[in-house]
């Protein structure tokens, strides 16, 4: 079976922290979390920057925003690529809570 890629979601350090100390990080996107959107909203590597900037072009919070890299394999819940519209472009989702140790990087995003 083919290693999945890793998919990336942008948050605030603050909710990291939260998630690490619960150990699931349950965030869908900015302002909504996975009991309200039922996914987990994540991009690939070429996806994060156009979509960092829709969601966090306009951040001015006290908290530092960082990129959580979370392996598919070690996430334990659904993860499917999906479009807003037929044949669009392709999301990654995750139709679950994400285990901390499913993040296997964090980096900071400027």
């Amino acid at each position: 079976m083919p290693k999945l890629p890793k998919i990336l979601h942008v948050t605030e350090r603050a909710l990291w922290d939260t998630a690490r100390e619960r150990g699931t990080y349950e965030i869908s996107t900015r302002g909504r979390t996975l009991a309200e959107e039922g996914f987990i909203h994540f991009s690939t590597d070429e996806q994060l920057p156009r979509i960092a900037g829709l969601l966090y072009g306009d951040y001015t919070g006290p908290d530092e925003l960082v990129v959580l890299v979370v392996d598919p394999a070690l996430v334990g819940a659904p993860v499917r690529y999906e479009a807003l519209e037929p044949g669009g472009e392709e999301f990654p989702h995750v139709y679950g809570p994400v285990p901390v140790d499913a993040v296997v990087e964090v980096r900071s995003w400027r």
